[in-house]
């Protein structure tokens, strides 16, 4: 009998992070996960799976808990899935961002150097790299323009991850995720955004959604998806970066339009355009093409960009729902 893998998961608490767990969990391994001393813990999404992993404190800003927790945890792989990873917040907190981001992927990749230079390491970068993009569908080998300093940070990220496994002979990876959206997205983001407002005024809470430029593309898929490419990254024989996507884009209106839809109700009668949704510099057009992740790790996505809204706004209405008829029984 084999002894079962374990991995452990900065981020753990995240969207893509309680994902990777579960993915994970199912797979037989024993999975570990970082959190960070706070006075506000959020394990909404991992509350399902609690008893089933082991959670270490440790910060991305500070080098020695991440030495202690690979040398508590001694996993087989680490995927690197926290960051501020909000792209509006990384303009107000630059130099925070620039510390989580982007040295703190060479904090945890140095703990790894120093430890066991056998654990084989995920970074998650971003299709926020590519920024102003260079050409369209964008590729592994497509310049990076990023333009926020989230983008910037996770170019730093990625190359760090590239020069470490040429420089030390380790077994790091990048995966240059496009937009990856679920049920467990935080509000702030476009699409959750989007599903809770719909839900709020399906059911009477709200009555307008203010949004900002409606105009920009995005390639949207499922997060539970991407998991899976994450994983198979560090199945391979040899370490290399991939795009994962869906190599289609669709505007933040289409998004808009199939979930009021989905609600049954008229997005125009509902939706206010506010200039003070615009970023400082926006990324109009992003989409990926995966043919490289499809063709060496036997991904692709399953779940459409209809399915994926339709998911959310069901999600929401269902999580809505339940919120009020708590409150009637209190």
């Amino acid at each position: 009998m084999t002894t079962p893998k374990t991995a452990l998961i900065t981020g753990i608490t995240g969207q893509d992070g309680s994902y990777l767990a579960e993915l994970l969990l199912g797979k037989g391994y024993r999975v570990a996960g970082t959190v960070r001393r706070s006075s506000t813990e959020n394990f909404e999404r991992i509350a399902h799976i609690t008893e089933k992993i082991e959670l270490v404190q440790a910060d991305l800003l500070d080098q020695y808990s991440l030495i202690e927790a690979l040398q508590t945890v001694q996993p087989d792989e680490v995927y690197n899935l926290a960051a501020q990873s909000f792209v509006p917040t990384s303009w107000n907190q630059p130099v925070l961002t620039g510390e989580f981001t982007a040295m703190g992927v060479v904090r945890l990749m140095e703990a790894i150097r120093i430890v066991n230079r056998n654990i084989r390491f995920y970074q998650a970068s971003s299709s926020e790299m590519f920024g102003k993009v260079r050409e369209t569908p964008q590729t592994e080998l497509t310049p990076f323009y990023p333009r926020s300093p989230y983008g910037v940070a996770k170019v730093y990220g990625h190359y760090i991850t590239v020069n470490y496994r040429e420089s030390y002979d380790l077994y790091t990876c990048s995966g240059i995720l496009f937009n990856h959206e679920s049920p467990r997205r935080g509000l702030e983001f476009v699409t959750r955004k989007v599903t809770n407002a719909v839900a709020r005024i399906k059911l009477g809470l709200a009555g307008e959604l203010r949004m900002g430029n409606l105009d920009a593309r995005r390639d949207w898929g499922f997060a539970g998806d991407y998991v899976e490419a994450m994983w198979r990254m560090l199945q391979q024989n040899e370490p290399d970066d991939y795009v994962i996507a869906t190599n289609e884009t669709h505007t933040v209106q289409e998004l808009v339009e199939t979930a009021f839809d989905r609600a049954g109700l008229e997005w125009q009668k509902y939706v206010v355009q506010d200039p003070q949704f615009y970023r400082p510099a926006e990324v109009d057009l992003l989409v990926g093409n995966p043919a490289k992740a499809t063709e060496k790790l036997g991904w692709k996505p399953t779940v459409s960009f209809r399915e994926l809204v339709h998911m959310m706004v069901d999600a929401d209405v269902a999580r809505r729902e339940r919120k009020i008829k708590e409150d009637s029984i209190a």
